[in-house]
């Protein structure tokens, strides 16, 4: 079990797993939130959604604030709003480790991303699938992390709805993108992520794995988080 009593130390993994929290029993979110802990898994996966630029819209502010003081994981939060600025100034008051927003919605990316590095936090972009990398051409060097969608945000519940079929192109043309630059930013795929992608990807390629229903059962969520937490050990062996 890896130690993330510093929870910095987490962000130097080459392989991450971010549960994500709205695949969790909602109706006993802490209890849910100790297992991941006692699974050695040391972040979870916050998406804020508004119900606008994503159609749903299961988890309040005020529940990550009760959550946020009542565990030591990292959260990594997913913002998927139409107006970002209250929502953003929320997380970084909650106290939110990394904070990374739709370049779809925000104006002034570079602005946004100032703004949440000077409160202390990481800070990083989304894409959903369509949108092309050409968006990040300058601003990946200030990006910690780069977070690709791999199904369209809010739409997880559509049974037909499957991983783009240019995912994995993306997702190299991004690794690519980022080592000719010689940079640290990370890569977080997020979207039906599957055992087999956390084994394609997980060697450097891909950092962070926002897991989901396709990886969490909650018939069996000890189960599945100790198979999360023995791949992402053997990847970062």
């Amino acid at each position: 079990m890896t130690d993330f009593g510093n929870k910095q130390d987490i962000w130097t993994q080459k392989c991450i797993i971010s549960p994500s929290l709205i695949c969790l029993d909602l109706c006993n979110l802490e209890s849910q939130v100790r297992l991941v802990e006692q699974s050695g898994i040391g972040m979870l996966h916050v998406d804020i959604l508004d119900g606008h630029f994503s159609p749903s819209m299961p988890l309040g502010l005020d529940t990550v604030r009760q959550l946020r003081s009542r565990t030591n994981l990292a959260f990594d939060c997913h913002v998927m709003v139409t107006e970002q600025d209250y929502f953003v100034d929320e997380l970084l008051d909650i106290g939110a480790e990394q904070i990374v927003f739709h370049a779809e919605t925000q104006p002034h990316i570079d602005g946004m991303l100032n703004r949440i590095h000077a409160a202390g936090a990481r800070a990083g972009v989304a894409l959903k699938p369509a949108t092309p990398l050409s968006v990040l051409d300058y601003v990946l060097e200030k990006c910690d992390t780069v977070l690709l969608m791999l199904i369209n945000p809010g739409y997880a519940f559509v049974k037909g709805e499957k991983q783009a079929a240019y995912a994995g192109r993306k997702i190299r043309e991004l690794r690519k993108m980022i080592d000719d630059r010689g940079l640290d930013t990370r890569i977080e795929i997020d979207g039906r992520i599957s055992p087999q992608n956390i084994e394609d990807y997980g060697d450097g390629t891909v950092n962070l794995f926002v897991t989901g229903s396709t990886c969490l059962d909650r018939s069996d969520l000890p189960g599945s988080l100790a198979k999360l937490a023995a791949a992402e050990q053997k990847k970062n062996a």
